[in-house]
């Protein structure tokens, strides 16, 4: 992946970055030419992404602080003492805050992020703000296949904001039977899930004034050039998202203003007609009744969903069945 991948895949730099090299060239050589989202997570990205969380436009942040908020005692009173959390995602480690201070001594806290200066500086000031936490962070890439020791305590995959919206229901059923495996019997999946709403909040969301996520859209041809050595121009593209009522999804893309061959090393050149388009994020929306059916072919078995006031965001907490 990135260089912050690289160090966590065992110091298997060259295989890492051919992984991410064949990844892209198959995701962009497709009819309908894409990239997966997770490569908009580079450290720049996910700091971008911070960002993009505080915007007025973007409720989702707000709407599920505010569940937490509101909410926080009751979830641990339903994850009971002693749990291991693990985050996937874990970017900054905001939201972990209002669940680890309403937790009755939790054991472990294991965030997983690709982005790791990130990582490294949050494991650090969570240390220091809950000394007798144990928090081991992780390197890696939570789409893939987890490698973690034996739990300490219930485990509880912890995975706020709307990631799980970024995979289309097949692929979150298939991340969700990974965590499942790794959770054990005893697991608990407390997961953040946007809601379906009127499409004009979701196109706004998407498409803030200030131009925060047309930068982070672009931001993924930037970590390609980086990491790879390709030669995009991020300026010739431009940022687009859509939202599709009938799926119930928002749609990220990246369009060509002009014609353009791109190189990817050492012998991979790419042509885009002016108007192609690159697909880079899904965003699917939920009613908690459609997730809870998702969920449960995945092996868990809801117990609790709270949303904020105006019924935007869920937070949903589901066991292993």
């Amino acid at each position: 992946m990135t260089e912050v991948a690289v160090e966590a895949a065992d110091g298997k730099a060259e295989q890492v970055h051919q992984d991410m090299r064949d990844e892209i060239l198959a995701a962009l050589r497709q009819p309908q030419p894409e990239l997966p989202s997770k490569y908009f997570y580079d450290d720049r990205g996910a700091r971008l992404f911070e960002r993009i969380c505080t915007l007025p436009e973007y409720y989702p942040t707000r709407a599920e602080l505010a569940i937490l908020e509101a909410y926080a005692a009751d979830i641990a009173a339903e994850l009971g003492p002693g749990c291991e959390i693990v985050e996937p995602g874990s970017g900054e480690g905001v939201k972990i805050r209002r669940l680890l201070s309403a937790l009755d001594r939790p054991s472990v806290y294991r965030p997983i992020d690709v982005a790791g200066a990130q990582l490294d500086e949050a494991a650090a000031t969570l240390r220091a703000e809950y000394p007798r936490l144990t928090v081991t962070p992780v390197h890696a890439d939570f789409t893939r296949p987890l490698d973690l020791p034996p739990a300490q305590g219930r485990r509880v995959f912890f995975f706020p904001g709307s990631t799980i919206g970024n995979f289309l229901p097949e692929e979150a059923i298939g991340l969700l039977r990974q965590w499942h495996a790794v959770a054990g019997t005893q697991g608990r999946l407390l997961i953040g899930v946007d809601l379906r709403k009127d499409p004009e909040t979701l196109r706004a969301a998407y498409n803030d004034a200030a131009g925060v996520t047309a930068e982070f859209n672009r931001n993924i041809l930037r970590h390609i050039n980086r990491a790879l050595g390709a030669d995009f121009v991020p300026e010739q593209w431009q940022h687009e998202a859509t939202y599709d009522e009938r799926s119930g999804r928002v749609e990220m893309w990246l369009q060509a203003l002009r014609d353009q061959r791109v190189q990817l090393p050492p012998d991979a050149p790419l042509d885009f007609r002016a108007g192609q388009r690159i697909r880079t994020e899904y965003s699917c929306k939920y009613a908690i009744e459609e997730f809870e059916q998702l969920a449960g072919r995945a092996g868990w078995g809801p117990i609790c969903a709270w949303t904020d006031p105006d019924a935007l965001f869920s937070l949903q907490l589901f066991r292993a069945a």
